[in-house]
């Protein structure tokens, strides 16, 4: 026995995978591309010199030296922070000191004073001014391999490194000028002097260039000994990158699957569903007029009829279908209960008519037809459901069955009927 095709009261499992496929493959393609975005940016964190970022200019290298050596690195993100965590056995290293606004640069400078060791990047000549004493900055130099040329301890153990960008020198005499480039350093370590005399164990170190951090770097000549030793002078390193917006977490804190995709994913989420929306608005738009046209085959009427209801069902049309089905049943019962075609479609006319048809139909086999129910039935409005639209079908066919059948055959309206 052949199962009875599949209809939108009762689908079937395949022609429910038919309709959503589409939506689903969307909806996969979104979901690898989240993911293949995330995967391919779960080691570039943050931005350049940020010990959290694994890409070729971040400093995750860096740290991970650091951490195999025993040195705790901390991100500070407020100048509060730094002012509670410097002490005498931390380090602080500042990669961006020219970036930095009033309030941090103030922070940092008075931090500076307690700390074990300050290590500045790069910073300019206005930087330099505002952050130390005694300290002249000359103009950048190209960063190449430089022997270091000074008994700085560090230096001489670390040996050539990539070193250039600005160039330090100083009157005091217990500085150290290392990796110099026409007379100038650029690396200056200059011990802290206590005003009142003798200096403290602290000292500030000047970088003209950060190129030794990077890890695209860090694995050439001495630039890793170097950072090592710097950075690594005393237990606890603090790295200072202040910041108006939330800096991420930690090097050894653990990231979720959000924090993988990309700063502006929201965004182009949100875009997406306001695209889907208006999809879903322009599909979900009423059907207009027919058009018509000279078809260039004759499609039998059976084949016509069959897909303009498969078009009502895919676009959910049930009103149309309904309006369709009345349509036709009021054109063919008008000629019947002699109500011209122009009337057949205005209740005032239709509705009198056929009620009393209807009623010498129902004397007949002994069943009544009320004219509220005929209006219902052929001025009604839109079924609720699949359900109700076969429901609706069933009922003009008997209503035509009865009152088609009293009055005789059918016969085409003419001419003149149509005019009337």
């Amino acid at each position: 026995m052949t199962a009875p095709a599949p209809t939108s009261a009762s689908p079937t499992a395949r022609h429910l995978w038919r309709r959503a496929r589409g939506l689903l493959l969307a909806a996969a393609i979104i979901a690898v591309t989240a993911v293949a975005l995330a995967a391919l940016r779960s080691g570039d964190e943050n931005g350049a010199l940020d010990p959290r970022s694994a890409a070729p200019y971040g400093s995750k290298a860096v740290f991970r030296l650091l951490s195999e050596h025993g040195v705790r690195t901390k991100v500070l993100t407020d100048p509060e922070q730094l002012h509670t965590s410097v002490g005498p056995d931390t380090t602080v290293i500042v990669p961006f000191p020219d970036s930095l606004g009033d309030d941090p640069r103030t922070a940092l400078r008075t931090a500076t004073r307690r700390s074990g060791r300050t290590v500045l990047l790069a910073p300019n000549p206005q930087t330099t001014a505002a952050l130390t004493q005694g300290i002249r900055t000359a103009d950048p130099a190209q960063v190449r391999t430089t022997a270091p040329a000074c008994g700085l301890p560090a230096a001489h153990r670390a040996g050539d490194a990539d070193l250039g960008g600005f160039r330090y020198s100083t009157v005091a005499k217990d500085a150290d000028s290392c990796y110099l480039r026409d007379g100038k350093a650029t690396l200056l370590r200059v011990p802290h002097a206590d005003p009142a005399g003798p200096s403290t164990a602290g000292d500030t170190v000047l970088l003209g260039s950060p190129d030794p951090l990077y890890n695209k770097h860090l694995d050439e000549h001495g630039n890793a000994s170097l950072s090592l030793q710097l950075l690594g002078a005393h237990s606890q390193l603090l790295w200072y990158l202040p910041s108006t917006t939330d800096a991420g977490p930690a090097p050894t804190e653990e990231r979720g699957f959000l924090d993988l995709l990309p700063s502006g994913w929201s965004w182009a989420a949100l875009q997406l569903a306001i695209a889907a929306a208006f999809a879903a608005l322009w599909r979900a738009r009423r059907l207009g007029p027919l058009v018509t046209e000279q078809l260039p085959v004759q499609v039998p009427a059976a084949e016509a009829t069959e897909g303009r209801a498969r078009l009502y069902r895919r676009a959910n049309a049930r009103g149309h279908a309904a309006d369709a089905l009345r349509a036709a049943t009021r054109t063919r019962l008008a000629p019947r209960i002699g109500v011209p075609l122009a009337e057949a479609h205005r209740s005032e006319s239709m509705i009198p008519a056929l009620a009393d048809q209807a009623a010498d139909a129902s004397d007949a086999d002994g069943t009544r037809t009320e004219p509220a129910a005929l209006r219902s039935l052929l001025f009604g409005p839109p079924p609720r459901d699949d359900t109700a639209l076969i429901a609706l079908a069933d009922d003009l066919d008997r209503l035509e069955r009865r009152v088609l059948g009293r009055t005789g055959p059918y016969t085409p309206p003419t001419d003149k009927d149509v005019r009337s």
